[in-house]
């Protein structure tokens, strides 16, 4: 029997991390729910338990039946048939298989049938689930859906919806449209208010919808006529069992395979609105779409673990030449990159987690009460840090799992290219992530606030204030070697004071800082564990020299330079 959690260490390392006691803490508040449910926590060691013990099933759940399952359900795929999507049979038992174990809304409070989790272990199966089947991770990930009703919805569409997520619904969010893509200030599908019926009703296309047939749907829709910004969008919740919304087609995807991407046609489809007017995208769909960029970063760590393994597995049993390729330091070299990426994005990933988990557990508990002075400082500063992590990770980590998916199907040589190994099925997959939920290039639209006001800068010193031992100072002194050229390259460009040259090195610039902080989070972990000195090591030394790249270059460019690149 395989186990996807079992079988990584690096999983529970992670999930042990110090700051877990004030995670568990916020979302317990303080284990209430003890008096009242049978199965809540009675305190911090006893949640500890529990989360370990669901990782164990999820870890079980997606080696013995969804890892097995994938190639199929590649092969197979979704079909439409009278106007109702029908999943691959594997599809099917993985989401049963997740649903008989009571793994669907993890996170959602046990009043509505959930367990209550907090976001790292939550994210932390979404991680699993990913390394077993990215295409199948989107329709198990989609439960981010129920977390955005639980935060934005009435208590009457709450208790409405949100109990049937752990009886198996599911869910997706309607954004894109055919005009709409990364840009849904454009949106145009139409909410209109019938004030006589009271009731909201949709007319318009969707497109590139994940899972578009589910049973629970987020809508983002304009309510508010003559309107042509994200002012005039609002959130709905769309009930398939109302039957008015049309499945036009499934598209024909290169990978993701199992996951049904759908263009949907609404027509008269009644809807409840969630929250309030016009905040729709600017505050309800922004909240869901770094939920979903979280989720991302999960799915492509799930995905460079799978890919790392695939690589290690074929080069300790192919020989060439009278030796397993492992030995050669070509491959052998590659391999470890594979492993140390593998490490960087992981810590990426669970460190911005924390922060979610964070601010996130602060803004349900001022729902009960007001929170003090200090409680709403840390909660600022928690969210302050999300939103500069969030697109950060999405970033690096969809970055790195298409570079680790290519190395890997590298070292297969010419059997990674058949149908015949797993790596290829993952090549395919890994693509899509530094597309969708925004492309790396807006992550860096995003990311670039966190330069040019200061904020990484502030964290990276941070990370460089923190005790460690003095055998990795060494290490340290690379990254205050990063930190110094990062400084003047930012400099180099800001005192141009030119918006167009602060755009063209923007990747450069967050790149740079990117690697310095990830190379401060394997100092930590390494500073925790000796498992971790290596990485921390060897991922300094490479993120050393690209940084020295980047400065050269933004070092030796000229404001006249761009002249050269608009030449197309």
């Amino acid at each position: 029997m395989a186990n996807f959690y079992t079988d990584n260490t690096d999983l529970k390392f992670h999930l042990d991390h110090p700051s877990m006691e004030k995670l568990v803490k916020l979302k317990e508040k303080n284990y209430i729910d003890k008096d009242e449910f049978d199965y809540a926590p009675l305190d911090f060691e006893d949640t500890m338990d529990s989360y370990e013990k669901v990782m164990d099933v999820v870890g079980e759940i997606c080696g013995d039946i969804i890892a097995p399952n994938a190639e199929d359900v590649d092969h197979d795929g979704p079909t439409l048939v009278d106007n109702k999507v029908h999943y691959a049979k594997g599809t099917d038992e993985n989401y049963q298989a997740l649903v008989d174990a009571g793994l669907i809304g993890l996170s959602l409070p046990r009043k509505y049938g959930g367990l209550n989790f907090s976001i790292v272990p939550y994210v932390m199966a979404a991680e699993i689930v990913s390394r077993a089947d990215a295409g199948f991770a989107n329709i198990w990930g989609l439960q981010d859906c129920a977390e955005t009703l639980h935060e934005f919805g009435s208590e009457e569409i709450k208790d409405e919806f949100l109990p049937r997520f752990e009886k198996g619904a599911t869910a997706a969010m309607d954004l894109t449209e055919p005009d709409a893509g990364s840009d849904l200030q454009a949106v145009q599908l139409k909410a209109t208010y019938n004030e006589k019926e009271d009731q909201w009703y949709l007319n318009g296309v969707k497109r590139f919808i994940t899972n578009g047939d589910a049973d629970i749907s987020l809508v983002l829709a304009r309510s508010e006529e003559g309107t042509s910004d994200g002012r005039g969008l609002s959130l709905f919740v769309y009930d398939r069992g109302e039957k008015r919304m049309t499945v036009r087609r499934i598209e024909n995807k290169m990978g993701i395979k199992g996951s049904p991407t759908c263009e949907l046609v609404f027509k008269n489809a009644p809807v409840k609105l969630v929250g309030d007017r016009r905040l729709g995208l600017i505050k309800y769909v922004m909240s869901l779409m770094n939920s979903a960029r979280l989720g991302v970063g999960a799915q492509s760590v799930g995905i460079a673990e799978a890919a790392y393994r695939e690589a290690l597995k074929y080069a300790q049993e192919r020989e060439q030449f009278g030796k397993t390729i492992i030995q050669y330091p070509a491959v052998y070299e590659m391999i470890t990159k594979m492993k140390v990426k593998v490490d960087a994005i992981r810590s990426l990933l669970y460190e911005t987690a924390r922060f979610v988990d964070v601010y996130k557990s602060y803004g349900f508990i001022q729902e009960d009460r007001k929170l003090e002075k200090e409680e709403r400082m840390d909660m600022k500063y928690h969210t302050k840090k999300a939103d500069m992590f969030t697109p950060l990770l999405k970033l690096i980590s969809s970055e790195y799992s298409n570079e680790i998916a290519y190395d890997s199907l590298q070292v297969h040589g010419g059997t990674g290219f058949m149908k015949d190994f797993p790596i290829e099925r993952i090549y395919r997959d890994a693509r899509i992530t530094t597309i969708y939920e925004g492309t790396s290039q807006l992550q860096v639209v995003a990311a670039i606030r966190g330069v040019g006001n200061g904020a990484y800068m502030n964290y990276i010193r941070e990370y460089e204030a923190q005790s460690i031992r003095p055998e990795f100072d060494f290490i340290r002194r690379r990254l205050i070697i990063m930190t110094d050229q990062y400084e003047k390259a930012v400099n180099f460009v800001q005192r141009e004071k030119d918006n167009e040259l602060f755009d063209f090195h923007a990747r450069r610039l967050v790149e740079m800082a990117g690697n310095i902080i990830i190379g401060y989070l394997l100092l930590s972990d390494a500073n925790r564990s000796d498992t971790y000195k290596k990485s921390a090591d060897i991922f300094s030394q490479f993120a050393l020299a690209e940084n020295h790249e980047k400065f050269k270059y933004i070092e030796n460019f000229k404001l006249k330079d761009l002249g050269l690149f608009r030449q197309f």
